[in-house]
């Protein structure tokens, strides 16, 4: 059973339906009691990292998400759901930073609007892309034996949907890049921690190949 987060901002029919055609029985949580039950937990979002954060906050959900982390059962994190394991989001106004769930030191940017115009960009970006997943030469042992994308090359195209990106202070926990106006993570992993920028739920095989990789992560015993 997995349990996916709803707090009203989370693209829950996409995962829930990836999840169910994967023969995977889902519960919502709709209580901070729910999230603290869950033997594995998912974290959706979509929308302004400022409203999400205080959708959280309203019923004591970010921290029974943190509490829930801390005690290192598995954990999927998807786009916003993703960027808020950080310490804070630009995306405030007036320049204003946005505190995260701080799970993950580093913070939110907004893709550099003067490269993506010299580039021929447009933000957000909207569609498939590919990754570059870490390889050994590159990375500590945790990524080399990543479970997450187990099975899954470099190369694989994967659904974006955003304007923003992580810039993670530790990159021992990151395992997938992407190109698009910058060079940005597109997925972390430390422990039973995992999170991804791109939507796996909407993102045809490869995608369906992440959370498969999750469900089988979840049988495992603890790192």
């Amino acid at each position: 059973m997995i349990t996916v987060v709803d707090y009203g901002a989370g693209n829950l029919g996409s995962v829930v339906k990836a999840f169910k055609y994967l023969g995977v029985d889902t519960k919502i949580a709709r209580t901070a009691a729910d999230i603290a039950s869950a033997k594995a937990l998912v974290l959706p979002g979509v929308g302004a990292f400022g409203d999400c954060m205080l959708k959280l906050e309203k019923n004591g959900f970010d921290r029974a998400v943190i509490d829930y982390i801390k005690e290192n059962r598995p954990f999927l994190g998807i786009c916003l759901g993703f960027q808020m394991l950080f310490d804070y989001s630009e995306e405030g106004n007036e320049g204003d930073n946005i505190k995260g769930l701080s799970v993950f030191p580093g913070c939110v940017r907004l893709f550099s609007q003067d490269k993506a115009r010299d580039k021929g960009l447009k933000i957000p970006q909207i569609g498939w892309n590919n990754i570059s997943v870490a390889s050994e030469s590159e990375t500590n042992e945790i990524q080399k034996k990543s479970r997450l994308f187990k099975d899954i090359n470099s190369g694989e195209y994967f659904y974006f949907v955003h304007s923003y990106y992580v810039d993670a202070e530790d990159e021992s926990i990151v395992v997938a890049k992407c190109e698009y106006v910058s060079n940005f993570v597109a997925a972390v992993e430390c422990g039973n921690i995992f999170a991804t920028q791109f939507h796996p739920e909407k993102s045809g095989e490869a995608g369906l190949k992440v959370l498969k990789n999750f469900i089988d992560i979840i049988g495992e015993p603890a790192l």
